[in-house]
C-alpha cells in the first residue's frame, strides 16, 4: 500500500507580489541573455565524447564548474593546475594580476585561466584544436559576465608558426601559465622553443608539474638552461613543484 504525504499548508499563504513577479521574470530574462551570450560566442565546438562530467572547484571565492572528460589528456584538471590555482589565488596581489596580460599554454579545460580571469588578468587561454570547444565552453560558462576581461581561446600547436601567430611587436605577456605540460610525450623540444619564444624582458613564466618520469627531471635541466629559475612551491601529496622562470638574457 502507498500512502501519499500531503505536506500541510503554509500558516499564511502569500500571494506573489509585481515586486517578486518583477523579480522572477528578471531572473529568466538575464538567465536567457547568459546563455543567449554563451551560443553566441562559442566559436569553436566541444569534442564530442562519449562521456563529461561537470566537477566542481572553488578557488578567489567562486565556485567553478569545469566539463570534464577522461576521453582526452586535454578535458581533465591535473593535479599541477590545482596547484597552480592555490598559488595564484594565495600571491594574487603579490603577482599584481589585476589587469595582467597572461597567457596560459596547454590550457586544457581551462580551470587555472578561469582563476587567473576571476582575479582579474586578461587571460589568453591555448591549446591544440581539437582542445578548443570545451575549453572556450568552460571559459564562458564560468567567466561571463562575473570577471573584468573575457578570456580569449587561441590555437597553439607548440614550436609551429609562433612568429606568424604571435608576433612579438604585438603580444606581449606579463605572466605565461603551465601546468603539468610536461609527462611523456615527444614535444618537449617544442615546448620549451615555445616558452622560450613568448618570454620577453619582464615576462614571468609560472609553471607547475607533476613530477613523474626521469623525463620531467631532463626537462627541467633544459629549462633552467633557459631561465633563471626558482622553486616557489612544492605540494607533496601530489608530487607536484612550483617554479618561477625569467629568460635568460645572455
Amino acid at each position: 500500500m502507498q500512502i501519499k504525504l500531503t505536506p500541510p499548508p503554509h500558516p499564511n499563504p502569500q500571494p506573489l507580489t509585481a515586486g517578486t513577479t518583477l523579480l522572477v521574470l528578471f531572473f529568466f530574462i538575464e538567465s536567457d541573455k547568459i546563455a543567449s551570450s554563451l551560443h553566441s560566442l562559442q566559436k569553436f565546438v566541444p569534442t564530442e565524447y562519449a562521456s563529461y562530467t561537470q566537477e566542481h572547484y572553488q578557488f578567489a571565492g567562486k565556485k567553478i564548474i569545469i566539463q570534464e572528460s577522461i576521453e582526452s589528456y586535454g578535458a581533465v584538471v591535473w593535479p599541477g593546475a590545482t596547484a597552480l590555482c592555490q598559488y595564484l589565488e594565495e600571491h594574487s596581489e603579490e603577482l599584481n594580476l589585476q589587469d595582467a596580460k597572461i597567457l596560459e599554454i596547454g590550457a586544457g579545460p581551462g580551470l587555472v585561466s578561469i582563476v587567473a580571469s576571476i582575479l582579474g588578468a586578461q587571460v589568453t587561454a591555448t591549446d591544440l584544436p581539437d582542445v578548443l570547444g570545451n575549453l572556450q565552453y568552460n571559459l564562458l560558462k564560468n567567466t561571463l559576465e562575473c570577471t573584468a576581461h573575457l578570456p580569449e581561446v587561441k590555437e597553439l600547436v607548440w614550436g609551429k608558426d609562433l612568429d606568424q601567430n604571435f608576433p612579438k611587436s604585438t603580444f606581449y605577456y606579463d605572466y605565461i601559465l603551465a601546468s603539468d605540460v610536461v609527462y611523456h610525450h615527444y614535444f618537449l623540444d617544442k615546448l620549451l622553443t615555445t616558452m622560450v619564444y613568448l618570454s620577453q624582458p619582464g615576462t614571468v613564466v609560472l609553471w607547475a608539474n607533476k613530477f613523474r618520469f626521469s623525463t620531467d627531471y631532463e626537462f627541467l635541466g633544459k629549462f633552467k638552461q633557459n631561465f633563471d629559475t626558482t622553486l616557489l612551491a612544492e605540494y607533496p601529496e601530489s608530487s607536484v613543484k612550483l617554479f618561477k622562470g625569467i629568460l635568460k638574457w645572455d
